[in-house]
């Protein structure tokens, strides 16, 4: 067999195939006997229904088109491999016969499209700057600030304190639907209650602005628009009949931040050493995501040198890989298209354009890293490739290996190898400035 490889304009590379006589009559052989030996031809025994039998009850082009689609499905992936390519596209055939035939060459081509090779502006190192890893006092009293929330008691309040906004009350009260039904989701019994955060409506909570303890109400809401925790809930929004009663207010007791309370609560020897160690638990956590944001900000300035227009077939493969995973997302989650663009709060329009904005990041950067790859003259050996099968959770990584190399698709395997080792080395050279974000970047 003789492959060629031929550039063309536009990224295209163009392969001719010729599989020689010899090897076209080897392969009809042997796909006949296959055929006679997986089929169940009358009169005769398995494997050995002739030729012309075959023809006449399969039809006489079958075995030639399984011939010529089993011919064409091996060697264009070997191409692929022995060239290591990776295509955007299926490749597009031409063939000189349209199937295989008795004692003659078989020849086509299969024409494909190619990323095309970008160059940088700069492979000087990149300048990044990143959140410093130290605790900022503000963060500092800012944990203990929770700490205190959390550790928080109530106490109730005299007789004549009346409910106001942000308030906390203990109450009872009871919910029926417009046919008179109980709706138990509404109902509660001596429920300690904070008015003001979105569990009830609004105007459930202004209708408790003023009570007192021991005061009752009565009283009516349409929750068809509401949107509420309660009313999340319902299976049937509408007009609902409220009866309320404030068994007591609630004053919110929050402890202060003394020596006493950082020993006896948690078992510090005191403030400040609360304070470190708060400060050592805030830096591991900003270590834990530093590694990332250090990485997305050199992606981010890498794929800024990227010199040249996008291709717009990289661009739908990635928009289509990022759409597959995101709703492959939501069936784990169980949640619907719409449901998700409510939680959000954005149309379907304005997921379509960050979808592509996305998509449009990920193929710069990734051409970016394939320019530095080029420029330092990376590449993927055979052991590295093996590795990545090996480290892999396979049951048999080289059996996996062997048909991914049969399938052409280890120039993908090479081309994430190289990717990341060139990230690797743009992050390890990359002149990295810590500085302390400000509320307004947070």
């Amino acid at each position: 067999m003789n492959i060629k490889v031929e550039a063309l304009e536009n990224n295209q590379v163009k392969f001719s195939f010729e599989v020689d006589a010899d090897d076209v009559d080897a392969r009809i052989k042997r796909t006949y006997r296959q055929v006679a030996k997986r089929y169940s031809f009358p009169g005769f025994r398995p494997g050995k229904a002739p030729r012309p039998v075959i023809d006449n009850i399969m039809g006489a082009d079958a075995v030639r088109t399984t011939v010529t689609e089993d011919l064409v499905n091996e060697v264009y992936p070997q191409a692929l491999e022995e060239n290591n390519i990776v295509p955007l596209q299926r490749p597009d055939y031409q063939y000189e016969l349209e199937l295989v035939e008795d004692h003659k060459p078989f020849n086509f081509t299969a024409t494909v499209q190619v990323k095309p090779e970008y160059e940088l502006s700069s492979y000087e190192p990149v300048e990044v700057e990143v959140p410093t890893s130290e605790a900022t006092d503000e963060e500092i009293d800012a944990q203990i600030e929770e700490l205190r929330n959390y550790y928080h008691d109530f106490k109730d309040a005299n007789a004549n304190t009346k409910v106001k906004p942000g308030e906390f009350v203990e109450l009872t009260l009871s919910a029926t639907d417009a046919e008179g039904n109980d709706v138990p989701a509404l109902s509660a019994d001596h429920r300690l209650y904070e008015l003001g955060q979105g569990v009830y409506p609004e105007s459930f909570d202004a209708e408790l602005i003023g009570l007192k303890k021991g005061a009752e109400k009565s009283f009516d809401l349409d929750l068809s628009e509401d949107t509420s925790a309660v009313a999340a809930s319902l299976e049937k929004k509408g007009m609902f009949h409220f009866d309320v009663k404030i068994d007591v207010i609630k004053k919110k007791i929050v402890p202060e931040a003394t020596e006493e309370w950082a020993k006896e609560t948690f078992g510090f020897e005191g403030l400040e050493d609360m304070r470190s160690k708060i400060a050592e638990s805030i830096k591991t956590q900003k270590g834990s995501s530093m590694v990332r944001r250090k990485e997305n900000e050199c992606l981010i300035a890498l794929g800024s040198r990227l010199e040249g227009e996008l291709p717009e077939a990289m661009l739908e493969r990635e928009e289509t890989n990022l759409l597959q995973n995101f709703y492959g997302q939501l069936s784990s989650m169980g949640l619907t298209f719409d449901k998700y663009l409510t939680a959000m709060d954005i149309t379907a329009d304005q997921f379509k354009e960050d979808n592509k904005k996305q998509a449009a990041d990920v193929v710069r950067q990734d051409l970016a890293l394939d320019a530095w790859a080029r420029h330092f003259d990376m590449k993927a050996t055979e052991e590295d490739v093996h590795n990545e099968f090996a480290q892999a959770d396979l049951d048999d990584p080289e059996l996996i290996e062997n048909e991914w190399r049969k399938e052409g698709r280890l120039p993908m395997i090479r081309e994430s190898i190289v990717r990341a080792n060139a990230l690797r080395d743009v992050i390890a050279q990359a002149k990295v400035t810590e500085v302390e974000e400000t509320k307004e970047a947070e």
